[in-house]
C-alpha cells in the first residue's frame, strides 16, 4: 500500500504549474491551497494567541495538554506558509506526545527579509523563559525553512546567552542559502515539488542582497554547533535538498551534538505533512514524537523516574 501511496502523492506534487517565476500572492494562495488538503487529526484545538511580539498558533490537546512545550517554526521558504499551512504536522505532534504547541507567525519575506524571522522566532522562545517556562520543558520543532530556523534560532539564543531548548526535530530543513549540496543537482526532477530555480527565487526574497556565506543563513556549512542540544533530523531521498540534512548531521557529530539523522526512501519534501494518508509520514511523526518525549524534562518531576 505504501508504494501506492507514494506514487498517489508524487503525482498530486506534479501537477503542470504555470512556466516561469510566480509572483509572491501567487506562491502564497498556491501553497495554502495545497496544505488545506493535508489531514489535521481529530482530539486537538487551536486558538490564536500571541507570543512575543508576534501572532501564534496555540495547538494542544482536547482534554489539556501535559507538561512540556512544542515551539513549532512552519515552513514556506521564509515568504509564504502560515500556522494554518502546517497544522497537520503540528497537530499530529500534539496529539502524538500530548504536549501543547505555539506555532509562530513570524514575518515572511519579501516585505521581510533576514534577519527578520530569527528575531521573530528568538522572541517567541524569550517570551516562553519570560513566563516561566523551564527550558528543559521546551523544544524546538519545525519543517522546512521553519526547520532551518529551529538551529538558526538556537545560533540566536546561545549569542543571546540565554539557556538551549531541551531539543530540536526539523523535517526537510533549509539549512544552506550557498545551495551548494550536490543533491541540489543530482535530485533535480526526483524532487516533485521544488528545483534549484524555486529555491532560488524564494531564497532570493529573504537574502535581499545579504551574502548567503553566513552561519545564520547557511549552518549546514558554517555554523559552530558546540553545545547543541539532542537533534533529530528527517529528510526524504527524493529531496533536492537532501544534503542540507546530511551535512548539518555531520557537522553536528564533529561538534558532538546527539544527533540522529533519519531518512526515509522515496518521499517527498516535508512528507510527513501527508500524515494519515502516507505510512511513513505517520511511522516519522511516531518516531519524532519519541524522540520528544524522552528528551522533555520537567523540573518539578525530577525525582519521578529519572
Amino acid at each position: 500500500m505504501s508504494k501506492e501511496q507514494r506514487a498517489r502523492i508524487d503525482a498530486m506534487l506534479r501537477q503542470p504549474r504555470p512556466e516561469g517565476p510566480r509572483s509572491v500572492e501567487a506562491i502564497r494562495v498556491g501553497f495554502e491551497a495545497l496544505m488545506a488538503r493535508m489531514i489535521v487529526p481529530g482530539g486537538i484545538r487551536t486558538e490564536r494567541t500571541a507570543l512575543g511580539d508576534r501572532p501564534a498558533l496555540r495547538v494542544e490537546p482536547d482534554s489539556g495538554p501535559r507538561a512540556g512545550t512544542i515551539l513549532y517554526f512552519h515552513g514556506g521558504g521564509w515568504v509564504y506558509g502560515s500556522p494554518e499551512t502546517a497544522l497537520s504536522v503540528t497537530g499530529h505532534l500534539v496529539a502524538k506526545t500530548g504536549f501543547g504547541a505555539y506555532s509562530v507567525d513570524y514575518r515572511l519575506a519579501p516585505e521581510h527579509p533576514f534577519p527578520a524571522a530569527i528575531e521573530d522566532t528568538l522572541s517567541a522562545y524569550r517570551a516562553l523563559l519570560d513566563s516561566g517556562q523551564d527550558p528543559s520543558a521546551i523544544v524546538f520543532a519545525g519543517d522546512s525553512a521553519g526547520g532551518g530556523l529551529t538551529v538558526t534560532t538556537c545560533l540566536a539564543v546561545r549569542d543571546a546567552g540565554l539557556p538551549l531548548p531541551a531539543a530540536v526535530v526539523m523535517f526537510s530543513p533549509g539549512l544552506d542559502a550557498t545551495r551548494t549540496g550536490e543533491s541540489m543537482d543530482t535530485k533535480e526532477g526526483i524532487d516533485p515539488i521544488l528545483t534549484r530555480k524555486s529555491v532560488e527565487h524564494t531564497g532570493a526574497m529573504y537574502l535581499a542582497g545579504q551574502d548567503p556565506h553566513q552561519p545564520m543563513l547557511s549552518p549546514a556549512v558554517l555554523a559552530d554547533l558546540t553545545g547543541f542540544p539532542p537533534m533529530l533530523v528527517q529528510v526524504g531521498t527524493n529531496e533536492i535538498m537532501l544534503d542540507d540534512s546530511t551535512r548539518l548531521a555531520t557537522r553536528a557529530r564533529a561538534a558532538g551534538v546527539d544527533v540522529i539523522l533519519d531518512i526515509t526512501a522515496d518521499v517527498p519534501h516535508v512528507f510527513q505533512a501527508f500524515a494519515g494518508a502516507l505510512d511513513e509520514a505517520d511511522q516519522a511523526l511516531d518516531r519524532a514524537a519519541l524522540f520528544l518525549t524522552q528528551h522533555v524534562h520537567i523540573p518539578d518531576a525530577a525525582g519521578a523516574g529519572r
